[in-house]
């Protein structure tokens, strides 16, 4: 096997972090490919070892080759886990959802990058992934996996013009999109089901909406549609076909009384000049030689009831942001105001009460769940230690034992998992199972703003479906504030009212979501949105293609920090940074591009 694997077969995996020795240099873990399956040595290997890196596009391949995994961006170490596994020269390339922790702009060079290298080596590549905008992009043939079966296989014209299987329906009509606004999106409901089981006939029959009782005593076998398009469905069996199901509206967790909201001419959060700068420390005293600017002048408001999403690449502080407006990173500068209340300098003793309120979901669950508490205890922990009536409240004035238990069991049904799963710890549960119990923690004490870290990047789409079903529901019903921290624009365009672009601890532009979506003014947002993959293909949108990395913010660009990637830089973008130009009342940007139209030194929003 091992003449097979790097060799014949290889492999990128999801977590490049995880897959990438912290302990070896790049080019030593690349030299133990070439050893083993082409017996390169010494200075042909080093030879080899900067083509493969350049070939994936790592800028100063001669010096970066020395360096350790932890001293790339994300991106970037994804490019050096596609250089290893190109190094055997494989016939086959298995790409294990390359791209799910990438914004959409690094994702996009990826995804170039796979085309490139495919063409060049003349490989196969198998693409799993959960994004249908990327399948659209990348592959010729599409299967479709559910519970350990491949249940449909098609032609990708085929199938995203007419997908056969009810599952694969069901997806698309979890989509999020801006034409759902408003609109409950279709969910699958129940969970998929345990593999340890025995099944005996379809294995989606208990979630689909169209089983008979054939579906339950019968597996399903392959049915021809048209050409190479198979599906494995009873329904196929005769001349009745599918239709497509009616948006299943989601039933959310009741969560006590609406709370009292604030004049609506006042946030509910208000965010001024908000810095957060990390000292770097050299020599034997630890002297400051220099500060990491995270978080450089970052102003935002945020309104009761409403959702402001915050997107930019990996690297540009957006969740050094959520974490200082709580207190959990101490600010450099600024002001953050809740409700009234002056977050920065409060003692923790004061702090306290508010923290039922102010609430984060992060982006890693499993990093924030303790492995050593079952969920039951996860989901209590909050309201015992903050001493917060449970959700779904009795009428009784103190809450029993029992009344929390149950007020768990309602959580675990609102973010769809059984109510068994409380007895059960963290490493029992997919990715996605532990972000929905993040979220079910979050919810347990009854906040009133939640910051949201990428709680969908790990999901499939019917459950994020089901994830941004519950958030609108809390919304609507009780004015819940969401602060919403995120590269998908999908879910952008479907969840907020408002869109703050940031860029290398700035915000570069900011605006109500149709203002910003359908008329990007900054080039950054321009490529941001044309970065995004397109199930349409018919649909001729030209990609801005940005070259190069995120700028370290321990040495940003001077002036404005977007110029030397910018295709529209001029000279003066490289001497002072851009004032705010107004496009409308609720819409601004930092460029000098409409710098004539109307400027002004300080934009307040």
């Amino acid at each position: 096997m091992r003449r097979i694997r790097g060799k014949l077969i290889s492999m990128i995996f999801q977590e490049p972090m995880l897959s990438l020795n912290p302990v070896m240099t790049i080019a030593d873990q690349i030299d133990e490919v070439l050893k083993q399956h082409l017996k390169l040595k010494n200075d042909a290997a080093e030879h080899r070892i900067m083509e493969l890196l350049e070939q994936v596009g790592i800028p100063d391949a001669r010096r970066r080759m020395h360096e350790y995994s932890f001293q790339f961006s994300g991106g970037m170490k994804q490019r050096v886990m596609i250089a290893m596994a190109l190094a055997g020269q494989p016939e086959l390339l298995i790409a294990d959802e390359p791209t799910t922790a990438l914004d959409v702009t690094i994702q996009s060079q990826v995804l170039d990058l796979l085309r490139q290298v495919q063409q060049q080596n003349h490989m196969a590549i198998l693409l799993i992934t959960h994004d249908l905008g990327v399948v659209s992009e990348m592959a010729q043939m599409v299967a479709v996996m559910y519970a350990g079966e491949i249940i449909e296989q098609a032609p990708r014209e085929n199938f995203f013009a007419q997908p056969a299987h009810p599952y694969s329906q069901q997806l698309f009509a979890s989509l999020p999109a801006k034409q759902k606004r408003h609109q409950a999106l279709a969910v699958i409901s129940g969970t998929v089901p345990s593999l340890s089981q025995q099944f005996k006939g379809c294995r989606f029959a208990d979630r689909c909406t169209h089983a008979f009782a054939r579906c339950h005593d019968t597996e399903p076998q392959w049915h021809a549609i048209a050409g190479n398009h198979k599906v494995r469905c009873h329904l196929y069996d005769s001349a009745v076909a599918p239709v497509q199901d009616k948006p299943i509206a989601d039933i959310a967790l009741k969560t006590g009384a609406a709370l009292p909201q604030p004049p609506a001419n006042e946030p509910l959060l208000q965010v001024n000049g908000l810095k957060v700068h990390f000292p770097i420390r050299k020599g034997l005293f630890k002297r400051v030689v220099g500060q990491v600017k995270a978080v450089d002048g970052v102003s935002l408001n945020i309104y009761a009831g409403k959702t402001l999403a915050l997107v930019g690449e990996s690297g540009c502080g957006k969740t050094t942001v959520g974490k200082s407006i709580l207190q959990l990173i101490e600010p450099t500068a600024g002001n953050v105001r809740y409700n009234g209340h002056e977050l920065v300098g409060m003692r923790r003793e004061q702090l306290r009460p508010l923290r039922a309120q102010l609430q984060f979901v992060f982006q890693d669950p499993y990093s924030s769940l303790n492995p050593r508490m079952r969920i039951i205890d996860i989901l209590q922990e909050g309201m015992n230690a903050l001493d917060i009536d449970a959700p779904a409240m009795n009428t009784q004035t103190s809450q029993t034992p029992l009344s929390r238990e149950k007020a768990v069991d309602a959580l675990l049904d609102c973010v769809g998992l059984p109510v068994e799963a409380k007895w059960r710890y963290p490493h029992e549960f997919s990715g996605g199972q532990r972000q929905r119990i993040a979220i079910a923690r979050a919810l347990a004490v009854n906040p009133r703003l939640l910051i949201c870290d990428e709680p969908t990047s790990a999901l499939d789409v019917s459950v994020q479906a089901q994830i941004l079903n519950l958030l609108n529901t809390l919304q609507d019903d009780f004015g819940l504030t969401f602060l919403f921290i995120t590269h998908n624009i999908s879910v952008v365009e479907y969840l907020a009212d408002e869109i703050a672009v940031m860029y290398l601890g700035r915000i570069v532009e900011y605006g109500r979501i149709d203002e910003v979506i359908e008329n990007p003014r900054h080039p950054y947002t321009q490529a941001l949105l044309s970065a995004v993959p397109m199930i349409d293909q018919s649909v001729n949108a030209s990609m801005i293609k940005l070259k190069g990395d995120l700028p370290s913010p321990a040495s940003p660009p001077v002036g404005c920090h977007f110029h030397p990637r910018c295709p529209r830089a001029m000279p003066v973008c490289s001497q002072s940074y851009p004032a705010a130009s107004i496009i409308s009342p609720t819409h601004y940007t930092h460029c000098y591009l409409y710098s004539q139209e109307h400027t002004t030194d300080q934009h307040e929003h």
